[in-house]
Parts: structure tokens; sequence; C-alpha cells
């Protein structure tokens, strides 16, 4: 851009380091809870570690000093993992966070730069342009159809004409709806009126999801039956034996083996992770509910320009209508196709954004020998309005010459200039061939017009026809790959373009998208009542000539389906569809802010391929976490029946487990369910599934019932073996070390077979997940070390085994768990059948 065109030259370096060390960076300064606070309070509101420390309590009581030692391990294990786990997310959002901040655009050293939005000082010269939201407090200096949304401010909604003469102060936060304009800064952070009435931008808070919900409830649930079943028996154990303190101890080991506190740590690992491996993925997710809606979608609307196409606009041809000639833009030979192109850039903007306006100021600069925008300047303008759009701008010089440049949809001009039946003919056949080449076309006007008491409306104006401008707009090169990938996925895709059908379609043909012969313009679908549209949007897969409200009424259709949309946007007039979608894709490049500000996911390189790798994680962590959550309720059934029926029944030993032996085991438990499970790898046919129904819970019983079968089966094997060693005369020490050999190897096996609901253990032994042959091998370790090493065997009232006890135990815990590869195998050959079938 020129100096005439900046109005200044800005601040230079110095100027700024001034600026910046006397007045600060440009955020509003809010307090923040530290984070260790944060997780200690939360810490204390889990109902195990409250249970650790009430047995802990009792053990110093009772004297037992050693287990009350260790439960104070315990306490210090589990708190340092929920640290742990906390920090990871944590640190996961933070990344997020600050890969959203917003970039604002300042003149400085007489060029046009662009830096984070906290980086502008008191007077610097921002540019802000429609999409954008204002960085910080300015007066305008110069404006071009300047229009600002103030709701933020005020909580109206209108948008609010502007310019450096009259309403010429611009406010921080506030949406810029429309046109461009330079400003002055003149408060920043605390200072701006925004951070003077105490809002911040980045306090953001997410709202609890359904499955968060649902999983937070189960809990609670399962925290209840903890404290029915810990006064049961209690009251049964102090009536059977008037020990209060052991009594107290035994309901405790019961309510600590039924609470399955690993659920909601693992949700909310999986989604900040999931969210954190998004983002070095060059997907940024703004909120983390996003990563539990990805597996779900089943419908994709996506914008052809930028989206399917590069937009990169290039002026390829030209019409010039007063000598009926078609002819190459880049190779202009008549004064006649010059003044057709110098009245399109005309009626652009005098500084450019839109990737056609930009073409047309280039292809103008290439085709006259002067240079004449210097010398006029813009006294009046219509924004790009009415269906189908068009926009006027009127220009001046000092000697009173004035120029009168229209542009807009080929329609929309033709409508408003005087033409022959013939001409609007032949119009009609070069726009379609045009079109047909998958050009985007405009068509450009001229006008008269003396004296300053302009028309209300640019429709008023008498127009002469100058002829037709084409851009191409190739497709991305990898499109064709991208729409087949959602379709093998079972995603419909729809197109939702401003253009017209027959460009529309040409483009979709050339990338092989599907249902190119369905169409739907703008204008038609506002005619329709509800349930008419409601049908028609099902069978539709190319929208043409959108608008903002033909868009929204389009999502609102799919949803009232029960689709799970997600739609890419880019302008500010995407705003309320992407809000209005279940997933709102903005680009992250040439997307506006305003439009990224309405999404819940942005594509940093603008490239749709990223939702395809979206989609594809957010399937691969809701099975990874419904892995883990099947893991989790098939291991705690036996515990909780190995614990509960002995003391129940009084079989000869009725305490075969105390708290350290429930802890132990979650301390074991709860890494397998977090570590491995969310690092694992994507199954090879999990894109070539249909999306699963968003309504599908976690705790339905049809979807856990073959979970709640492997825990009963565990189960048995424990009881079992129980059975023997008391048949074989063992002592409680030994049939107590033999169920937990027994329940260790179950859950090392389980780890294994749990890691696909679908393919065998031999296939997943080949997915690459690192951590699976460490956390068992350190799991082996341990429980070794514990049976041969005295004082640990001691303390956990252990005792050592013979091999063949050990061989007893391993190979029953195998057994209780490898059956289920049987049920695999079936439902792999049940599955083979049916895609014969069809």
């Amino acid at each position: 851009m020129t100096s005439y065109q900046f109005h200044t030259d800005g601040l230079n370096d110095q100027q700024v380091l001034d600026a910046r060390a006397r007045y600060g960076l440009n955020k509003t300064d809010t307090i923040k809870e530290n984070g260790l606070i944060i997780a200690t309070k939360n810490l204390f509101k889990e109902p195990m570690f409250l249970l650790l420390l009430a047995a802990s309590t009792i053990y110093f009581i009772s004297g037992k000093v050693g287990d009350g030692v260790f439960m104070l391990i315990a306490i210090v294990l589990v708190a340092a993992i929920s640290f742990y786990q906390e920090s990871r997310s944590r640190n996961a959002l933070d990344a997020l966070r600050k890969l959203t901040q917003p970039y604002s655009k300042v003149i400085r050293n007489g060029k046009e730069v662009e830096i984070p939005s906290e980086e502008i000082v008191l007077g610097d010269y921002i540019i802000v342009e429609e999409g954008r939201s204002i960085p910080a407090d300015g007066i305008i200096i110069h404006a071009n159809d300047f229009s600002v949304n103030e709701a933020i401010i005020t909580g109206e909604s209108m948008p609010i004409s502007k310019n450096q003469e009259e309403l010429n102060q611009v406010y921080q936060g506030t949406a810029v709806m429309g046109g461009l304009a330079i400003c002055k800064v003149d408060a920043i952070g605390n200072q701006t009126r925004l951070g003077k009435i105490g809002l911040s931008l980045e306090q953001i808070e997410e709202e609890d999801t359904p499955l968060q919900i649902q999983i937070d409830n189960f809990v609670k649930k399962m925290a209840l039956i903890g404290v029915i079943i810990f006064f049961i028996v209690w009251v049964i154990n102090f009536f059977n034996s008037g020990n209060f303190l052991d009594s107290l101890l035994k309901s405790l080991t019961l309510a600590m083996s039924v609470l399955p506190e690993e659920i909601p740590v693992a949700f909310t690992t999986f989604m900040a992770l999931g969210a954190w491996r998004l983002m070095k993925l060059g997907i940024i997710v703004k909120q983390t509910k996003t990563v539990e809606t990805l597996g779900s979608a089943t419908v994709i609307c996506v914008d052809k320009t930028g989206t399917i196409t590069e937009n990169k606009m290039t002026l390829v041809k030209l019409y010039e209508h007063s000598n009926k000639k078609v002819s190459s833009a880049f190779d202009v030979s008549s004064a006649a196709e010059r003044e057709l192109i110098r009245l399109a850039m005309w009626s652009s903007e005098p500084i450019p954004f839109d990737p056609m306006e930009v073409a047309l100021h280039e292809a103008y600069l290439k085709n006259v020998s002067f240079d004449e925008r210097a010398l006029f300047k813009l006294i009046f303008e219509y924004p790009l309005e009415g269906r189908p759009p068009m926009m006027t701008h009127i220009f001046e010089d000092d000697l009173g010459h004035r120029i009168i440049a229209a542009k807009g949809a080929p329609e929309a001009i033709i409508n408003v200039s005087d033409l022959s039946e013939i001409e609007k003919e032949e119009l009609e056949r070069i726009i379609n061939q045009f079109a047909s080449e998958g050009y985007r076309v405009l068509g450009v006007g001229m006008a008269e017009f003396e004296g300053r008491d302009f028309h209300l409306k640019q429709h008023h104006y008498s127009f002469r026809f100058m002829g037709l401008v084409a851009f191409s707009d190739p497709p991305k090169k990898n499109i064709n790959l991208v729409l087949n990938a959602f379709y093998k996925a079972g995603i419909r895709v729809k197109m939702i373009t401003g253009d017209n059908a027959a460009t529309a379609i040409t483009i979709g043909k050339q990338v092989g998208f599907r249902g190119v012969e369905n169409t739907l313009s703008g204008e038609a679908l506002m005619l329709m009542n509800k349930s008419e549209l409601e049908e028609r949007v099902l069978t539709t897969d190319i929208f043409t000539r959108m608008f903002p409200e033909a868009k929204l009424r389009i999502i609102n259709a799919l949803k009232a389906h029960g689709e799970i949309v997600a739609m890419t946007g880019d302008g500010v007039n995407d705003g309320p569809a992407l809000k209005a979608s279940h997933i709102g894709i903005s680009m992250g490049k040439k997307g506006s802010e305003i439009a990224r500000q309405a999404s819940s996911l942005i594509l940093s390189e603008d490239d749709l391929s990223g939702m395809v790798e979206a989609i594809a994680m957010g399937r691969k962590i809701y099975t990874n976490l419904k892995k883990a959550i099947q893991y989790i309720i098939s291991i705690h059934i036996p515990i909780i029946l190995v614990v509960f029926i002995p003391l129940a029944l009084g079989w000869i030993y009725p305490s075969i487990f105390s708290p350290i032996h429930i802890i132990f085991l979650e301390l074991i438990m709860g890494p397998t369910c977090s570590i491995i499970y969310e690092n694992e790898p994507l199954e090879k046919n999990v894109m070539e599934q249909k999306p699963r129904p968003f309504t599908t819970t976690f705790f339905k019983f049809n979807e856990l019932f073959a979970s709640i079968i492997q825990g009963l089966i565990i189960t048995i094997g424990a009881l079992a073996v129980y059975q023997f060693a008391v048949l074989t005369g063992s002592s409680e020490a030994s049939t107590r070390t033999m169920i937990f050999v027994l329940l260790i190897s179950a859950n090392v096996f389980l780890t294994l077979v749990n890691r696909s609901f679908y393919y065998s253990i031999i296939t997943t032994a080949s997915y690459k997940n690192n951590l699976v042959p460490i956390i068992i091998i350190v799991t082996t370790l341990i429980t070794v070390v514990l049976l041969i090493i005295n004082p640990l065997t001691t303390f956990f009232e252990f005792q050592r085994l013979s091999w063949f006890e050990v061989l007893i135990s391993t190979g029953i815990g195998f057994l209780s768990v490898i059956w289920f590869e049987i049920v695999k195998w079936q439902n792999r050959k049940r599955n083979k059948l049916q895609n014969s079938a069809s």
C-alpha cells in the first residue's frame, strides 16, 4: 500500500518502545486464581481423597502406625497424580488460548504490519476492516463505508455507521460489520472503555457438556451407593463384632472399592489432551467440548470460495459490452477494455482486502500509464447490499470530475441498467459461458449524477452496463481426496455459496462433489415454509446465491432433522450460522476475526483436510475414552464383589482386602486407563464407520453389557481361587495373595484385550503405543517385589506363593479375560458375512 492510502506513516520503532515502556501492553489485567490452589481445592472435593484421609486417621487412632503411614504415602501419590493430570490439562488449554490470541494490522514506519493485539501501544495507527474485532479504543482518521456493532458495550446489536467527521470514536471489543477505517489509538488495556467496566475478552466460561454431566451424575450415584453400603456394612460388622474402628475400616474398604474416581479424571484428561493433539495438527479447538462433538458430525456445510477453492482470485476474462467482445484479461488491447477494468477498480474499496478487489487493483496498475487513484477522493458510497447484491462508489477530484462506478452480481447490475431483451439474452449467454468454466463473474456499471443530494438507494441511479469481469479461483489440489474421506466416513457434504448455480455446479464436477444435480437458490429457500425446507435440505447438496439469513435457515433445518452439523465460514456475515452449528469452523489465515470468534474450531492452514483429521481425532478420542471407562467398570466389579461377598456371606476370611490393598489396586488402575488408553492410535476401521449418534452415552446397559460380563467373569475367577485356596488349606495371607495376583494378571490381560472391541489381541499387538509395555512391566515388577521382599510382603499381609499357586492365579486371571477374544472373532465373522451379502 502507498502512503496516500494510509494517510499517515504511523509510529517509528523508537516511539513504539517509548510508548510501551510508559503505558505497558494492550491487555486487560484480571485476577486469576493460582492453578495449584485450584487443583488443591478440587482435590479436597474428591471422595476417594476424603476416604483415604479417614482410613489413615483410623489406622493412627487404632495404633497401626505402619498402615497409617502407608495411607499418607498413598494420599501423597493420589495428590501427585491429581496435580499432574490437572497440570497437563491446564497446560494444554493454556497453549490453546495463546494460539487463539488475535492479531491486528498497524501502520509503523510507513508500512502495514500485523502484530499480536496485545503489542499495540498508545498512539499506534490501527487498520480495522470488515470481519475484525477492534483491538483498542481509538479515533477514526480515515473511513470507507465503515460500520460497527457495539453490542458488547451498549447492548444494542444494530450496526452503527462511523467516519472521521462524526461518531469518530471506536471501542475495543466491538465488531466491524462493514468497510474499513484507520484509527489512532487513544486507550489500551485497562484504560479502554471495555477495560474500565471490568470485562476481559479472554474470560470464557465453558459449560459442562452432555457427556460430562452424565459422567458426573454416574460418579455421584456411585458415591451415594458407596455411602449406603458403607453404613450397611458398618452396622452389620459392628453388630457382629462390637469393634467400632475395625467395622469402620471394613466399611471404608468397601466404599473405596465402589468409587470409580478414575472416570472423571480420564474424561478431563482425554478431552484436554485431545484438544492439545489437534493443536499440534494445526487445528485449534477453542473449547474442549468441541472434541466430544467431532466424532458425531453427520453433515458438513462448506463454502466454495476458500474452502473448496484456493481463494486466489485472478482476473482472467473480460466482456466489454459496447463492442460485444470477450477477451483475455492478460492481453488487454483496447481503450474500452481498459476502461472496464478502471471502472471495476473504482467500484472497489480504495484500500482493498477482498481478493477480487485486490485483483482488480492489480489489473488496473498493469493496464494504465498513469495511476490516478491519488487524485480522487471517495465522497459517497453504497455498501454491498440487495438480493442479488451490488455496491456503488462515488469519487471526485479537486476539479469536480466525478466517477460513479458499481459492481456486483451480474443480475443486479443488469436490473439497474437500461438494456433491451436481446442484450439481456446475450449477457445471460456470456454469463453462463463464464460460469460453465468455473469463473466467478461480476457485472460492472457506471452512472452520471450532478449535485450533492445523492439518492437514498443505489438502485435509483440510471446505470450504463459496461461489461463483465471473470475471475479464476482454482480448486484446491487435495479437495477431491478430502471429499472422498468425508463420504467414506458417512458424512454428507453440502456446498453453500454466494455464486450462481452454473459456477457452483462446474466447480462441483471438477472436484467430484456428489449431488451436483440438486441445487437451491437463497431466494427460493426463503419462500419455503419450515416443513418444506426441512425435507428439501436433506436432498439438496448445493445451495447457491446464499446470504446470512438463508445460511442460518439451512443449519437450523438440518438440526431439526437431528443432524450434527459442522459448518465452515470465513466472513463477518457467517457468524450467526457458525454459532448455530454444532461445530463452527473458521479459517485461521483468511477467515475474518469475527468468524474466528463465532467458531468453535479454527483450521490454522485454511485446509479442509484438517477437518478430516479433526473428525478422525474426535472419533479416536471417543473410542479410546469408551475403552478406558469400560476397562474401569470391568475391573471395579471384581474388586467390589471380592470385598463384599466374603464379608456379607460370612466366609472364613471375611476381610480379604483392607484399604491399603484397595488403594494399591487403584494406583495401578488409574495410570492404565488415563495414560495407556489416551495414547492409543486410531483403529483402522474408525473412519469407515457411520458417525455415532450424539445421544449415545457410555452408561446405557446395552453398551456396557460386555464390560459388566467381563467384570463378573473375573469375579467368578477370583472367588473360585478363594475357594480353591480355602479347600487346599491355605492361610488367609496366602488366599489374599493368590486373589491379588489374579486381579493384577486380569488387569494386565484386560488392558491388552480391551485395546479393541473388534480386532484381535494379535492385531492390536502391532498398534504403536510405547506406554503399553512400560506400564505392564512396571506393574509386574511391583507385584513381584511385593511377593519376594519380606518386609513388604509382611506389611501387605501377603505370603510368598509356590510356583503352582502363582500359575493357578495368573492362569485363571488369563482365562477370565481371554474368552472375550471369541466374542470379537464372532463379531468380525458376522460383519464379514454382512459385507459379502451387501
